[in-house]
């Protein structure tokens, strides 16, 4: 059975945490060729042999950044945006999704004034790269159990860069969401601050991690006019 070691990863996962390891496994899932990358090769490959997913492998971080789409799961307070300078040659033209929000060390605030978001502050840093948003909305819960019974819940997508969403949603294919294009990358500001609030509440309402949003909607009635 030819495996992700017997062809070019489509996709490199930056971070061996919660969100990396679910990300990489449900792209994989979906059959993707997905490494994950770490600082620390081995754990890497520890994590991907047992997760035994076949079109799923370990490596380092610099292995990750080279695949066509990179996709971060280290938050800026940990130093994400150092980390994307190292790799930065290896950025060039590629896609890259950021999942982070810019949350401080005890989850009460974003360490980003008001008039940007994390995924701005990426771009800005890595302007070689096309950055798309995604993910931010979803907490690391969800991932384990992704159907709030029969209901897949929204993933909000931004980005400045049309063939760039259009490459990231291809890659989404098969993952048990439903993919929303919220607009330019600007509007990450308006995410990333409803998924504060949103982690707030669901604290209160005891749901914490496992939530997410849907965009409640039904169909327009017909106009009814006068014979």
């Amino acid at each position: 059975m030819e495996n992700a070691k017997d062809k070019q990863a489509e996709i490199g996962v930056l971070g061996t945490g919660r969100m990396g390891q679910r990300l990489a496994a449900m792209f994989a899932s979906a059959g993707r060729n997905v490494i994950l990358g770490s600082r620390d090769s081995a754990k890497a490959v520890e994590i991907a042999e047992a997760l035994a997913i076949p079109t799923l492998r370990g490596g380092s971080n610099a292995e990750a950044a080279r695949a066509p789409a990179v996709l971060p799961a280290i938050f800026i307070r940990d130093g994400l945006l150092d980390l994307l300078d190292r790799h930065g040659a290896d950025l060039t033209g590629k896609l890259l999704i950021d999942i982070s929000n810019p949350f401080n060390s005890d989850y009460s605030d974003f360490i980003t004034p008001w008039d940007t978001s994390g995924a701005e502050e990426i771009q800005r840093r890595i302007p070689q790269a096309q950055v798309v948003g995604a993910y931010k909305n979803v907490f690391w819960g969800v991932f384990d159990s992704p159907r709030f019974g029969e209901t897949l819940s929204d993933v909000l997508v931004t980005g400045d860069d049309a063939a760039a969403k259009e490459h990231f949603l291809r890659l989404a294919e098969g993952t048990p969401f439903r993919y929303i294009d919220a607009g330019p990358l600007v509007n990450s500001r308006t995410v990333e601050r409803l998924t504060l609030i949103t982690s707030r509440a669901g604290r209160q309402l005891n749901s914490y991690p496992q939530m997410n949003w849907r965009l409640l909607t039904q169909p327009q009635s017909a106009e009814v006019h006068p014979a």
